[in-house]
């Protein structure tokens, strides 16, 4: 298991690697395997990708992201621009439904809201909102749509960490409630976590997925 001192070295290598992010505007501290992430960046992309660089760091337990958002100048967009910008990337998206969520944009700060069928539905309605100019963050209020939960949903998510993680997978208890999945138990890596949760969102009818599983490196 590595040391505070060593992860902290790694993280801090990893976001220097990441050509999408100026590392040093990002400070790094770690206490017990948990990473906290502070200091200003230019865009909200870059904010989310320091994080998701820390998560690919083998030891990382957990991750406290406190970046701010500072626009630069040549960055800034009014409210009336950015959601022209998101109406249009949701149009041009062939994985989003635009005609089913509603968009608000506060002092650069989106909101997204209605229902869709499919979590990845969701997730690529804010990937898609991410990268554009002036956005300083996003809330993602997106609902999944209930549909019908087939029978055996537990087998087949078990069955999809199999084939997604196969040694993960036999640390990873999934239990069922209606349309509600809960993942618990213990995996090595964010990787092993972000893989399970998908497995478990791509399930005909779940609509909520409550992620459990703690990082609990080799």
């Amino acid at each position: 298991m590595k040391t505070d001192v060593q992860l902290k070295k790694d993280v801090t290598a990893e976001l220097d690697w990441d050509p999408s992010i100026n590392a040093t505007r990002v400070g790094v501290a770690v206490k017990d395997g948990v990473v906290t992430l502070t200091g200003h960046l230019d865009t909200y992309a870059e904010k989310y990708a320091a994080e998701k660089a820390t998560q690919r760091v083998q030891g990382v337990k957990g991750i406290a992201v406190e970046i701010d958002v500072t626009l630069d100048p040549s960055h800034q967009r009014s409210d009336t621009e950015i959601a022209a910008a998101i109406e249009a990337a949701f149009k041009w998206s062939a994985l989003v439904p635009a005609d089913r969520i509603q968009i608000m944009v506060e002092k650069g700060w989106v909101t997204l809201r209605g229902d869709v069928s499919w979590e990845y539905q969701r997730r690529e309605a804010e990937r898609a909102v991410r990268p554009l100019m002036g956005v300083v963050g996003v809330s993602n209020g997106i609902t999944l749509k209930p549909g019908v939960v087939q029978a055996n949903v537990a087998h087949r998510i078990r069955e999809a960490l199999v084939r997604h993680a196969e040694e993960a997978a036999r640390g990873i208890e999934v239990k069922v409630a209606g349309a509600s999945v809960t993942l618990r138990g213990s995996v090595a890596s964010w990787s092993d976590v972000s893989a399970a949760s998908s497995a478990a969102w791509a399930a005909p009818g779940v609509t909520s997925v409550m992620n459990e599983l703690k990082v609990q490196p080799s």
